[in-house]
């Protein structure tokens, strides 16, 4: 079967399969599975390793099969690298890596830890052409797995959850939602052409506008109350502080701009979280 639009052979393949890896979308669900075994302690390295893996082939599993939805479905893409029967294999390759990955979870930290790498496979599988037509599900269905991966990469480490983790969960979630607003703005005229009901289609630009930077100003309010319970460590403000500066330049950019700044500002504001809970400096 020849998989492969552009070119033939080994070289072609692989370099076909590479494409599918996209790095700004690929880290965050995986910084944010390894946050989780950073918040349960001390933590094994192989299971890490294996929720980790878990998680990347859920993700490409997005990836490759919204490439085919989109180009060869929908037509909405220009080119994509994979021929149809391409895409549909791979993403079955993928498929089967993830429940070894979720089978080894299983063997190594519990039925619990492997139950709860599922649900990211499920949105990934889901998200085209399923999801994300919905306003609500396409905006909510990346940071949905973002946190569950958190909550995955904690509990395969502790076999237990705690409100701690949950609670980060809980706050990415909203963040990322109002990210995810701000980069389906950039899509507004198309989406509106063929009814894609996105929330800038269903609200109108200011109003995608007004709920995005709500999302992200009710996320950093909820790091800050927190803090204060002394359910995130005091320092963890400091992340509020780091993502506020780059929301403010956003909030002056056009969508494209403005996405790029806010994606590099959740890395940043994930970073310092990380630091916050490992080294915890004002503890």
């Amino acid at each position: 079967m020849h998989i492969t639009r552009h070119g033939s052979g080994g070289r072609a393949t692989v370099a076909a399969l590479a494409s599918q890896v996209h790095p700004v979308f690929m880290l965050p669900p995986l910084a944010a599975a390894g946050f989780g075994a950073v918040l349960a302690g001390e933590f094994s390295l192989a299971v890490a390793g294996v929720h980790l893996a878990a998680m990347f082939a859920a993700v490409y599993t997005a990836h490759v099969k919204d490439g085919y939805v989109d180009f060869h479905v929908r037509g909405e893409d220009d080119d994509h690298p994979l021929t149809a029967a391409g895409c549909r294999l791979v993403v079955r390759a993928a498929s089967v890596a993830f429940f070894a990955c979720v089978a080894a979870l299983w063997w190594l930290a519990g039925p619990g830890a492997a139950a709860l790498a599922v649900p990211a496979w499920l949105v990934a599988y889901h998200h085209a052409p399923q999801l994300d037509t919905n306003p609500v599900t396409t905006t909510t269905g990346y940071p949905f797995g973002i946190a569950v991966a958190l909550v995955g990469g904690y509990y395969a480490q502790a076999q237990s959850l705690a409100v701690r983790p949950v609670a980060f969960a809980g706050v990415l979630l909203v963040l990322l939602s109002g990210v995810k607003v701000v980069d389906d703005a950039q899509d507004y005229d198309y989406d509106r052409s063929i009814d894609k009901r996105s929330v800038a289609v269903v609200l109108g630009k200011p109003g995608a506008r007004r709920l995005a930077y709500g999302l992200m100003a009710a996320a950093m309010g909820c790091v800050v109350a927190l803090a204060a319970l002394a359910v995130f460590p005091p320092s963890a403000v400091a992340a509020v502080a780091a993502f506020a500066v780059v929301a403010r330049f956003a909030a002056r950019a056009e969508p494209t701009t403005a996405t790029m700044l806010l994606v590099r500002g959740c890395y940043v504001f994930l970073a310092v979280l990380v630091a916050a809970v490992w080294f915890r400096p004002l503890a």
